[in-house]
């Protein structure tokens, strides 16, 4: 590590960086063994969360049945919200509430997962609601305990839930996401069966896809975590701790994988290789960028996803406008790198070439631009909304979404240059739209 300029060690600021580790099990198939591996935690009675759609899936039936096989009663919540929000995150705590549970399994995307994540906390450490929330929008208080034992089943190929301690959701009276985070909320087992990935929509591949990009890429970007000052204890090292040779190493690779596989993932539904390999991607995101941490991307796309008003994107719920995480993330992308890339150029070059573009004559000062255009490249191959503007925003919602935005310091302090709401109300100019 001492060879990579990247990190260079300060007396006084942090030396010491954390790998913590959901214990994944992968492979077509794995979701046979889900029985096995709850018994194996001590679960004989599970609340198994998931939503309507999913649980009309064979593939939900089939992790049914593996549970029961093993003599795990399996009580199914499938009120799960796509896109969650406080009161759904209590709704699903007061279900856990309601009955003897000792462990908990999640079948479904990030919202899912999260979902039972939180559900797992508050029916296990209650308190007010805001208690656990970041700062400075809750309290930003630690877990006091251990949580029950938590089994995730992830459905889409993006979300790297399964391998991360965070619980987004949207908070109602902020018209914004914030989220929860700890290590105590680290699922146990992260069940990880590509065959998911066979039967998902267009638009949802493309999402999840270019939010396990989106994770990657912020957790290659982050400020290095060499730039902390030093924990004086190992419960004040943060898991948004900053690029790390750990999480970098996870990251590179999820990048090549989805540069090479989302546009056939997307435009080929037959094509499983490709939809298998972008699971696997989004694996190696998740763990990355939960070891490491999201930026400027990530805290422009909350407003985004809590404000918008009137945009129904194919293969989601049609009852309600809403514009899915990872689509919210990428159309603020392209102009967040371009503020961004001055504060470490040469990982926003590596983190283009990665993803397949050709860097071979691009100048540090060019790194920006050059990582923009090709993720431009890639929205445009999988019909990815052209911008806020694609979802619907407008001049007139500029100033509402920064100051919104300003609030999210939990990411952009990982951010590897400072950010103020002046500059959030310029990048949200930007990334009206991009052509």
């Amino acid at each position: 590590m001492n060879c990579c300029h990247h990190y260079q060690l300060t007396p006084g600021n942090e030396q010491v960086f954390s790998a913590d580790l959901t214990r994944i099990r992968y492979g077509c198939g794995v979701l046979q063994e889900l029985g096995q591996e709850a018994r194996a935690l001590g679960i004989r009675r599970a609340a198994v969360y998931t939503d309507r759609l999913v649980a009309s899936l064979p593939l939900f039936q089939e992790a049914i049945e593996a549970l029961c096989c093993e003599g795990v009663e399996a009580v199914i919540y499938d009120e799960v919200r796509v896109e969650p929000t406080d009161i759904s995150f209590r709704d699903a705590a007061a279900f856990a509430k309601s009955s003897a549970f000792d462990g908990f399994v999640s079948i479904g995307g990030g919202s899912v997962i999260d979902t039972a994540k939180a559900a797992n906390l508050y029916s296990t450490c209650p308190g007010d609601f805001m208690d656990y929330v970041n700062a400075p929008i809750g309290q930003g208080l630690a877990v006091p305990g251990p949580l029950r034992p938590h089994l995730a089943c992830p459905t889409t190929a993006g979300t790297g839930s399964e391998s991360t301690g965070i619980a987004v959701f949207d908070l109602l009276e902020m018209k914004s996401k914030t989220g929860i985070s700890s290590r105590a909320m680290l699922p146990d087992r992260g069940i990880i069966d590509p065959r998911w990935t066979e039967s998902l929509p267009a638009t949802v591949m493309a999402a999840t896809g270019f939010d396990a990009i989106s994770h990657a890429l912020e957790a290659l970007t982050a400020k290095p975590f060499t730039s902390r000052p030093r924990s004086e204890s190992i419960s004040g090292r943060p898991m948004p701790q900053g690029a790390n040779p750990f999480s970098d190493t996870l990251c590179r690779e999820a990048l090549r994988q989805a540069g090479w596989y989302l546009v056939r993932a997307v435009n080929e539904a037959a094509d499983h290789e490709a939809r298998h390999a972008m699971m696997y991607a989004a694996t190696l995101a998740g763990v990355g960028f939960g070891n490491a941490g999201c930026h400027l991307p990530h805290a422009m796309s909350y407003p985004v996803s809590g404000r918008v008003q009137n945009y129904f994107p194919d293969g989601y719920p049609e009852d309600e406008p809403i514009c899915p995480h990872g689509m919210s993330v990428i159309v603020n992308a392209p102009a967040a790198y371009r503020f961004t890339a001055p504060g470490c150029p040469e990982r926003h070059t590596e983190g283009a070439q990665l993803l397949g573009a050709d860097t071979g004559d691009a100048e540090p000062a060019d790194a920006g631009t050059v990582l923009a255009q090709h993720l431009e490249k890639m929205m445009r191959a999988t019909g990815a909304p052209n911008g806020i503007g694609g979802v619907g925003f407008t001049e007139d919602a500029v100033d509402g979404l920064a100051k919104a935005a300003t609030a999210q310091q939990r990411l952009l302090l990982v951010a590897p240059v400072a950010v103020e709401e002046a500059d959030l109300k310029m990048l949200y100019r930007e990334a009206l739209s991009y052509w």
